[in-house]
């Protein structure tokens, strides 16, 4: 039986250029077919989601399937960025994994209470992170069940 898998949009909100491209590359060595958005910040992450500033030109663009989400960003942070996400009706549902160095209790917690779906700290070596990208694609997107993209709120 041949699975047939919807190709959409991961958005990854990182401030860090180098982590941006690791990630890049990492989703092409995965050979992912999903297309990858990358926002530098949560206020970036904000507009993109909310369709303003200079997004406000692509309204009928799909919202992602997928935030990974890095939490100490400058202008908002990804804590910040999460919780208006989840307090939002259009965006609540939209599987969020919060993708960071911190290792610290505080963040695992604070980020779960906000409603993160999943909390995975940043691998150290390209390798590791393609093989989190690997893991990352195949249960978010062959499955995982992800609610609609038009489902009502």
């Amino acid at each position: 039986m041949k699975q047939t898998f919807n190709v959409v949009t991961i958005v990854m909100a990182d401030d860090d250029a180098d982590d941006r491209e690791l990630a890049a590359d990492a989703f092409a060595e995965c050979r992912l077919a999903n297309k990858v958005h990358f926002v530098e910040d949560g206020e970036e992450l904000m507009n993109y989601l909310l369709r303003q500033g200079k997004y406000e030109s692509q309204p009928d663009t799909p919202l992602p399937a997928l935030i990974l989400l890095d939490l100490n960003m400058p202008k908002k942070d990804g804590r910040e960025a999460l919780k208006e996400i989840k307090a939002h009706p259009d965006l609540k549902r939209i599987p969020i994994v919060v993708l960071t160095t911190s290792k610290a209790e505080e963040d695992i917690l604070r980020t779960y209470d906000l409603g993160v779906n999943s909390y995975i700290t940043k691998p150290v070596t390209f390798e590791s992170l393609v093989d989190t990208v690997k893991v990352l694609g195949k249960y978010w997107f062959e499955i995982v069940e992800l609610p609609p993209e038009n489902a009502v709120k």
